[in-house]
């Protein structure tokens, strides 16, 4: 019999399952389904947390139609009835409500959605109390909502009461209204009954019940249209396509989406056309992530560390908001700052967080240096609530200011700043830059409050991080001041973290996969034997092994020195080397053909440089030169023919194939990211997977991710390519990326199931990083490293410095406040010395610039005499330029073959080259309209007296060059093309 009623409610359950998965409450009722295994219920609360409650809901039914169990279905009944499930109660015994009665609930459901921007203005208390005594809601639900209410505030109690009434069997609507009347929420009323609000008699509760469906849909419109009156600022741009016709006119049972209850996790890849409406978005945090916010809700700094992918961006918007909104009840301006670190994070936490949930209620704008904005920064910020910007952008805005620049900001016009990756707040970066004034300011206002003054406002600080790391820290003790320090550094009250318990966390399954060493290598013994070569050419003696990074740390400081020194031969020797250098690395983490191909190109090109590009003159190939190419050349037949064989291949490939086959062929759906070191191996191993069939058999897309910095041995990817692969890969078109470090921080990417460090360890913040890429459960993490590499046990140090940083933070949370702000005030004094030393050095420094007439420059290469420093011109205090004749002669210009895109008023044309050895100087730049050859000092050899230097930038040189004339070249320009155009 007990069988019998089990397959009955198992028909029903399917049947009624689109109006089910609406109305039962998931929490409380997994509590008392016994009949339902530990892991099971562990899935559906997985999902409740990630999704709602309605694919929670859909998932419970799913997991109870698959049981077994005799009498589930008496226990099923029994536990709805037990937590107020009736409505579910009535569906289950198949005793549902009249067509007619349905559809004037579903109308008043629809109705509570329509009006919940004036709902959630409710004293939640009084009504709840209400509802609960008519019934309403049970003694958990009471508890639930009192406590959402004196944790999260009123608005956050009312959403979650109205969520729970929605549930409720017919005839729930006039028991609310009368709630409503008796805590004297008579507007509110008259909303929902849709009268004109400036009714003043109070009316019947009963006289005003839904009777027939089309009563309920004209109240529905009636609300509609007075909401659209009374909310039209806040929904005017998502009102109209939340509550149109086709909606009204939509069953409920076709519906699926919940209607109060927003994902609670970062939604980055969802479309404008699957998001919901801006003024439905509401930011729903979980008890964990409410947890670490609140000493931010009480207006404290703070740093809150959590892993990658869980809803740090979303604490800070939520924080952002609440901030926002107390501003605005205490009558007081508001203004948010958040800085990320890299350009593409700009438009990143605009489309996926602040903007999302933010732009409806509040202006938010973006400024990077890829903005096409026209206005200056400090107009933006007086226009806008919210900023998302860079931060060297606001850390050259305040500098300006400080130089009395009318385009210059002031920290104080800021009330929340909010540093995204705070672990970069360390010394030397431009975080730390804009910390140290934030520093030096709270310090003089506790002077200026012993001196009785006002002092200036500061803004609050909220730092974000997965990951502080320790710093390179060999002690436990060590790893304590690096969290301390950076605590510091951030004016931090404390650091919230979250242990997660074993069924919350999202830990990948790690294992590192050891390929067999290399027995022999006989391409590579080609390449050790031409370096060799090399070095007794140049008469070099290399104390570390080729193919290793102190190789070429080594190299590259030779290179330097015979730049300096002029000694042709070793510069020109130690450049090969370190190319030969890469070729060995490649080879032994990618293919012999790859490294091979390098080379090839490489030397190509450096012949290109040495043949005339025109009928100007003739580049000088050196006999150094004329015996790097030969050496090439007669080893390169025996380099083609070995990398032929694939059984002297390096065994990591081997070791990646299974791997990646492994994973794609047992998944349902895979999806993965493989970081590596290089560039290069980024696009070789992309290449390698898509020539390879074995890969395409198992279903894998693949595409490369590299940076966008300029880099003259590979063409870096534009923002706009990396945003492209990056949209694929969320909609599925790639599922497997192979990237280099640009995509361990910050970026939001798709969740993986697959993450493999290919050959690459770094430190403990990178590994934390990559790891927390595997966001999607079941996932795996996996290095791949060649036995005897010392690969595998850096990442075993990496491990040991992770559990040292969690311990770190703990004792630093559980330290004594006094002794935690005595050691906070010690670090922030000794940074604010030292800066203040730092300051005085670069003044006096500025006060020692020499003219510029005093240098000169040469060629890297060939030691030819360029320019004197006072030919050098500085346009937009940031590119050096030489438009005297004189100059021209020296260079030619050749195509770049990496245009970079354009950029304010200035765009570059082509490469700037020595002529006499094809030694690249800088580019053709165009500015308003004037070619002008842009010089990059590593290009040159800088003299000053007799001392000669290299430089890599042109801040590290100590002179003041003039600035750009403009209007004098412009001039001089208009003159000659007047003079050609004469014809008489």
């Amino acid at each position: 019999m007990s069988s019998d009623k089990d397959a009955e409610t198992r028909h029903i359950l399917d049947c009624f399952r689109d109006r089910l998965k609406r109305i039962i409450i998931v929490e409380p009722l997994l509590d008392l389904l016994h009949f339902l295994e530990p892991d099971r219920k562990d899935r559906i609360r997985a999902k409740l947390r990630v999704d709602g409650d309605i694919s929670a809901a859909a998932l419970l039914i799913d997991e109870i139609l698959k049981t077994q169990d005799k009498g589930w279905s008496r226990e099923l009944i029994t536990a709805l009835e037990t937590v107020g499930c009736t409505n579910a109660v009535n569906y289950v015994l198949n005793s549902p409500p009249n067509p007619t009665e349905e559809a004037e609930n579903d109308s008043c459901v629809r109705l509570i959605d329509l009006m919940q921007l004036s709902l959630i203005n409710m004293k939640t208390g009084d009504v709840c109390a209400h509802c609960f005594s008519q019934g309403l809601l049970t003694q958990e639900d009471h508890e639930n909502i009192t406590k959402a209410t004196e944790n999260h505030g009123n608005i956050k109690g009312a959403r979650v009461l109205l969520r729970r009434l929605v549930k409720n069997e017919a005839g729930w609507f006039s028991k609310f209204l009368q709630a409503l009347e008796d805590t004297e929420h008579h507007e509110l009323v008259r909303e929902l009954r849709g009268e004109p609000c400036n009714k003043g008699e109070s009316m019947s509760v009963e006289t005003h019940e839904f009777k027939t469906v089309e009563e309920g849909e004209q109240m529905c419109l009636a609300a509609e249209k007075e909401a659209d009156s009374v909310n039209s600022s806040l929904l005017s741009e998502d009102l109209n396509s939340s509550v149109d016709s086709s909606v009204l006119s939509v069953s409920a049972e076709n519906e699926d989406v919940d209607m109060y209850n927003g994902k609670e996790e970062e939604k980055g890849d969802l479309t404008e056309d699957d998001d919901p409406p801006a003024s439905k978005r509401e930011i729903v945090l979980r008890d964990y992530q409410m947890e670490v916010a609140r000493p931010a809700l009480e207006e404290k700094n703070i740093i809150i560390c959590l892993p990658t992918g869980s809803g740090k961006t979303r604490v800070a918007v939520y924080i952002t908001k609440e901030h926002l909104e107390r501003k605005k009840q205490m009558g007081q301006p508001g203004k948010v700052v958040v800085l990320v670190n890299k350009v593409p994070l700009v438009e990143q936490h605009y489309k996926a967080e602040f903007g999302r949930f933010l732009k409806h209620q509040y202006s938010v704008e973006r400024v990077s240096g890829a903005s096409q904005l026209k206005i200056s920064l400090p107009q933006i910020i007086e226009q806008n609530d919210i900023i998302i910007c860079t931060a060297q952008i606001l850390e050259n805005s305040f500098a300006k200011a400080k130089n009395g620049d009318e385009d210059g900001i002031k920290l104080s016009q800021f009330t929340l700043m909010v540093i995204d990756e705070c672990h970069h707040t360390k010394k030397g970066d431009v975080y730390n830059h804009i910390m140290i004034r934030y520093l030096r300011q709270k310090h003089k206002n506790q002077l200026l409050k012993k001196q009785d003054k006002s002092p200036v406002p500061i803004p609050q600080i909220l730092g974000l991080t997965a990951s502080p790391g320790v710093g390179g820290a060999m002690s436990q003790q060590m790893a304590e001041q690096h969290i301390l320090q950076i605590c510091a550094n951030l004016d931090a009250f404390t650091i919230k973290t979250k242990t997660f318990e074993e069924e919350e966390a999202k830990t990948p399954y790690k294992r590192i996969a050891r390929a067999e060493e290399r027995k022999e290598d006989p391409f590579g013994d080609v390449i050790k034997k031409i370096m060799d070569e090399i070095h007794t050419h140049a008469g070099l003696l290399p104390l570390c092994e080729p193919g290793t990074q102190n190789y070429e740390q080594w190299a590259v400081q030779k290179e330097q020195n015979a730049a300096k020194e002029e000694n042709q031969k070793v510069r020109v020797c130690a450049e090969h080397l370190r190319h030969y250098n890469e070729a060995l690395h490649q080879s032994n983490t990618i293919r012999m053909s790859d490294a091979f191909r390098f080379l090839d190109k490489y030397h190509n090109e450096e012949l290109k440089t040495k043949s005339s590009p025109d009928d100007e003159g003739t580049v000088t190939i050196t006999d150094t030169e004329r015996f790097l190419f030969t050496l090439f050349k007669d080893k390169k037949a025996k380099l083609q023919e070995l990398m032929g064989k694939p059984e002297y291949e390096n065994n990591n490939l081997a070791q990646l194939k299974t791997i990646i086959l492994k994973e794609f062929s047992t998944r349902e759906v895979a999806r993965g990211i493989i970081f590596t070191r290089t560039r290069l191996s980024a696009i070789a191993l992309c290449q390698w997977i898509q020539e390879n069939p074995k890969f395409e058999e198992v279903g894998v897309s693949a595409s490369y991710l590299i940076g966008g910095g300029d880099q003259s041995v590979v063409k870096p990817m534009t923002a706009a390519e990396q945003k492209d692969v990056l949209q694929r890969f969320r909609k599925g078109e790639i599922n497997l990326l192979i990237a280099t470090t640009v995509a361990e921080e910050g970026l939001d990417i798709a969740e993986c199931n697959v993450v493999i460090r290919y050959c690459l360890v770094t430190n403990e913040v990178a590994m934390i990083q990559a790891r927390g890429r595997g966001r999607a459960e079941d996932s795996s993490y996996t290095l791949v490293a060649e036995a005897g590499s010392g690969v595998a046990e850096r990442e075993s140090v990496n491990e040991y410095r992770e559990k040292m940083m969690s311990k770190a933070i703990t004792k630093v949370c559980k330290m004594n406040r006094a002794d935690y702000e005595k050691k906070i005030r010690e670090f922030q004094i000794q940074a604010i010395m030292e800066e203040k030393v730092k300051i005085k050095k670069k003044q006096q420094k500025g006060m020692m610039k020499e003219s510029p007439s005093k240098i000169s420059l040469s060629c890297r290469q060939c030691s030819v005499f360029v320019c004197s420093g006072e030919n050098i011109e500085i346009i937009e205090k940031m590119h050096h330029v030489n438009v005297t004749e004189q100059f021209s002669k020296l260079f030619t210009v050749r195509e770049n073959t990496s245009l970079q895109e354009r950029l304010l008023d200035y765009e570059t044309n082509g490469v700037i080259a020595c002529k006499n050895c094809g030694q690249q100087w800088g580019s053709m730049m165009l500015y308003k309209s004037i070619e002008c050859p842009c010089l990059h000092i590593k290009n040159f050899v800088v003299t000053y007296g007799s001392k000669k230097k290299t430089f890599s930038k042109w801040s590290e040189l100590p002179i003041s060059f003039t600035a750009f004339d403009y209007t004098q070249h412009a001039d001089l320009l208009v003159e000659d093309s007047e003079e050609d155009m004469d014809f008489d």
